[in-house]
């Protein structure tokens, strides 16, 4: 996935949409930014499989040396996947967390939020974060 073709939330997730079997599948992460202003990323809690997450809510946290981070989901719907060697694995969001450091797979069940920004509208909101 290229980072210009997600949308993001304003806590730093991504989300990337794809018809697969008749479903929409949501492909969730977290931005690059994010990864960077965490820094050193000690722990990482998914969701369980079947588990059902809702737009702006927690889905799980992620653990820096700095600072523990809740998850928000950008969309609404059932997980049907998790990257279960991520917890082990923290640094693939260093060096890659736009494929191979998504976090979870979500059947969509609702329309996508309005409130997702595209990439532009997300890098603007990161340089204004500083």
């Amino acid at each position: 996935m290229n980072a210009e073709d997600l949308l993001y939330c304003d806590t730093h997730e991504w989300v990337f949409v794809a018809e697969q079997d008749g479903q929409k599948i949501a492909t969730v992460g977290i931005s690059a930014f994010a990864v960077e202003q965490l820094t050193d990323l000690v722990y990482m809690e998914l969701p369980t499989v079947g588990t059902t997450v809702t737009a702006g809510e927690e889905f799980g946290e992620v653990e820096s040396v700095k600072a523990v981070s809740p998850l928000y989901s950008p969309v609404s719907g059932t997980v049907v996947a998790v990257n279960e060697g991520l917890p082990d694995n923290l640094d693939t969001l260093n060096t890659d967390p736009y494929q191979a450091g998504w976090i979870m797979k979500v059947e969509v069940s609702d329309d996508l939020p309005a409130n997702l920004l595209d990439h532009a509208a997300y890098q603007k909101q990161c340089g204004e974060a500083g």
